[in-house]
């Protein structure tokens, strides 16, 4: 035991047969982007956006690791890797993933996600929000690669574009 009161484990989840016997496993986007965008409101007015960013993104990164040991872990081949996860992602209602381009030697992709579960159908607010997203997918990359990824959000849906783009590089 950590001493920890929230430390997060798959156990958190619960056991959703039996708690939501009638409404099951499935919620409206309008619900998560709420328990979201106020969360990272508070942290944001409490500290500041920065931190708000930091924040989010190591949570991010937390939920991408968790999330490829529990529905990844022991995938080698990286086109069986992409495969499960653009089905996984799709599965879950999460985003429709596509890899622009990849450099295995060089440690550097370019991913998009369309329908993403945090932004797509916002309005423009002229800068991109999906700061959770890109340590999610360094999170991820980091445990199949065994290497840590810096993830950046180049396009977004709050910023005209109409997926999210980001650029992973291999960390030195």
């Amino acid at each position: 035991m950590s001493g920890r009161k929230y430390a997060f484990s798959w156990n958190l989840l619960g056991d959703i047969n039996i708690g939501r016997p009638h409404l099951g496993n499935q919620t409206r986007v309008e619900a998560y982007r709420l328990m979201q965008f106020t969360l990272r409101d508070v942290i944001e007015a409490k500290y500041g956006t920065e931190e708000a960013d930091a924040v989010f993104y190591a949570a991010g990164k937390m939920a991408g690791q968790a999330f490829y040991e529990y529905y990844l872990k022991g995938i080698e081949d990286v086109g069986e890797f992409v495969r499960e996860l653009q089905a996984k992602l799709k599965e879950l209602k999460i985003g429709i993933l596509r890899v622009e381009s990849m450099s295995e030697e060089v440690g550097k992709l370019v991913l998009t996600v369309d329908e993403d579960l945090d932004c797509s159908g916002l309005p423009e607010i002229g800068f991109g929000i999906c700061v959770y997203d890109e340590g999610f997918i360094a999170g991820i990359l980091e445990n199949f690669t065994d290497t840590p990824y810096v993830v950046k959000e180049v396009d977004c849906w709050c910023t005209g574009d109409r997926t999210c783009r980001f650029s992973a590089v291999r960390a030195h």
